[in-house]
């Protein structure tokens, strides 16, 4: 169960997301995939949390984003929803989780909003999506589109790298946008494009998009959390390291294991102790039993 919001706090809509870019303000999106981060996200004031099928390669070890199921986005998104209160909630969908069909995409999508309370999803691809796009929005489903470097595309994009340098591709790029927005998306990701692409299409759609690796003329940024916390072991060229945290958890990590071993800790102060008349009351039963075992 979410977090209530605070008095006086209005959540973030996608309705939210198209006032801002009226307002030229910038929106704030970032990576989580539990509870506690996602608490301290909200806290630290962004306007929506992305459960991010980066999952797959920043908490659950793989190479890739391909091997992340529905069931694990279900699981995360629900865990992240329970340390949420205000921010919007969107939810990728996995790997093959809507490519199959648009009537399979909607029964997926709506067990992310209805299972797991994810407030909209987000969908990798352009044109050729956009008939899945309007399935959903018709469906109710806000949609967050995802353009450019689409990571379950890796293998046929041949490897995580800038996509729309050349002039043909750019344009189908503005082509895929505009096909998003008018299949209903509320807002578009350009994830590794030239900046200069990415601001013209900021300018012409009526949507926001938010950048990662696209430059800071989009009308927001997502970043992913063990980049920004220096939990990570490479950081991407798109990231900045906010914070090392990593060193501070292996510092915290080996101060509990050097006390462990030192016999320090647990000192008193982290111990129960019995009562001495329960602790006498014990001792006289084990004298007992022990008499008894050598009578008999």
């Amino acid at each position: 169960m979410s977090a209530v919001p605070a008095a006086g706090e209005r959540p973030v809509t996608t309705a939210t997301f198209r006032a801002r870019k009226l307002a030229n303000e910038r929106i704030v999106v970032v990576t989580a995939y539990d509870a506690p981060s996602a608490r301290l996200a909200e806290e630290a004031g962004v306007d929506a949390v992305l459960v991010g099928d980066t999952l797959g390669m920043v908490v659950l070890g793989y190479d890739s984003t391909l091997p992340v199921t529905l069931d694990d986005m279900l699981r995360h998104t629900a865990a992240v929803r329970r340390g949420l209160s205000r921010a919007l909630l969107v939810a990728d969908m996995p790997f093959l989780s809507f490519q199959i069909s648009p009537e399979d995409a909607l029964r997926n999508a709506g067990r992310l909003m209805a299972e797991a309370g994810a407030r909209a999803v987000k969908l990798e691809g352009g044109v050729a999506i956009a008939p899945t796009v309007l399935k959903l929005t018709e469906a109710g489903v806000p949609v967050m589109g995802h353009v450019g470097l689409t990571p379950q595309s890796v293998h046929q994009l041949g490897g995580y790298r800038v996509q729309a340098k050349e002039t043909e591709a750019a344009l189908r790029l503005i082509d895929d946008c505009r096909a998003l927005q008018s299949a209903g998306a509320f807002a578009i990701v350009l994830e590794c494009i030239p900046a200069e692409l990415a601001a013209i299409v900021s300018a012409e759609l009526e949507i926001p998009t938010i950048g990662i690796g696209a430059g800071a003329g989009c009308d927001g940024q997502v970043q992913v959390w063990h980049d920004l916390l220096g939990l990570g072991e490479r950081l991407p060229r798109h990231a900045k390291r906010f914070a090392d945290a990593g060193a501070i958890i292996r510092g915290a990590l080996a101060g509990y294991a050097a006390e462990v071993r030192a016999g320090t800790f647990p000192d008193d102060g982290a111990c129960t102790r019995m009562e001495p008349g329960v602790l006498d009351e014990l001792r006289r039963g084990r004298e007992g039993l022990a008499h008894a075992d050598r009578e008999g």
